[in-house]
């Protein structure tokens, strides 16, 4: 179990600027005010992986909401954030809410990304959270791309160089408005290379940064003690990563 730490270090999050989605300093998002979450599965959209995080953030006072993809979420991706930005609309109007939180699971994470930056995204989010997410594609998917019928449109997608992440990675990677945080394990073993999660003006960390002895892979991310707690301080009125201890 992650031990309770005292104090935590402060990160700024680092915003940067996108032709598709730059969001005006005067119509961003209070920082300080946080209000509900809405958490995006990754590819096969199974939204019980998601179930402890989402517990741990209930239990923590926040309103927390796990989105639906459509069908089995290993269709398009740009349909997907669509279907992300419908329930970011219907949870946003039902609770009253001027803002929202994303977090994205996996694949879950570029979905989070291509809704900030192509359906407006940026306009609402307070913070966008992705762990282990294959930004910038995974080999997995290459691997699959070889075997006819073994690798559905959204996996097509998330190989390195296709023309969604080169389209969503041209530029800044961070649209303004929202801060970023980037969150994945070195001993992930879908997302390869694990850094594949890295992204240029988001707040990257490592679970291994926080507890080395932490062998955490892909599939357990949103259980591990040590997520759960970078994710909650992520979402906190300043952005803030626990200090390493384990």
């Amino acid at each position: 179990m992650l031990a309770l730490v005292v104090g935590v270090v402060l990160v700024a999050a680092v915003v940067g600027l996108v032709t598709t989605s730059r969001v005006p300093a005067s119509a961003r998002v209070r920082q300080d005010v946080a209000g509900p979450v809405l958490l995006v599965p990754g590819y096969g959209g199974a939204v019980a992986s998601l179930q402890p995080l989402a517990d741990v953030l209930r239990r923590a006072g926040r309103r927390v909401e796990i989105v639906r993809l459509p069908g089995d979420a290993t269709g398009d991706l740009a349909v997907q954030a669509r279907a992300l930005g419908v329930a970011v609309r219907t949870f946003m109007s039902t609770v009253s809410a001027a803002s929202v939180d994303v977090v994205g699971y996996s694949a879950g994470g570029v979905v989070a990304r291509l809704w900030a930056r192509y359906d407006g995204g940026a306009s609402v989010a307070r913070r966008i959270v992705s762990i282990g997410s294959p930004q910038h594609g995974t080999q997995l998917a290459s691997l699959g791309a070889l075997l006819p019928g073994a690798c559905p449109t959204a996996c097509q997608q998330l190989t390195p160089g296709s023309a969604v992440l080169g389209g969503l990675n041209s530029g800044d990677e961070t649209p303004s408005g929202p801060a970023w945080v980037s969150i994945w394990t070195s001993a992930d073993d879908v997302v390869v290379p694990p850094d594949s999660a890295r992204l240029v003006g988001a707040t990257n960390v490592t679970v291994q940064s926080i507890c080395p002895s932490d062998p955490v892979t892909h599939g357990r991310l949103p259980a591990d003690p040590v997520v759960q707690q970078i994710v909650l301080g992520a979402l906190a009125t300043t952005v803030a990563v626990p200090p390493p201890g384990c």
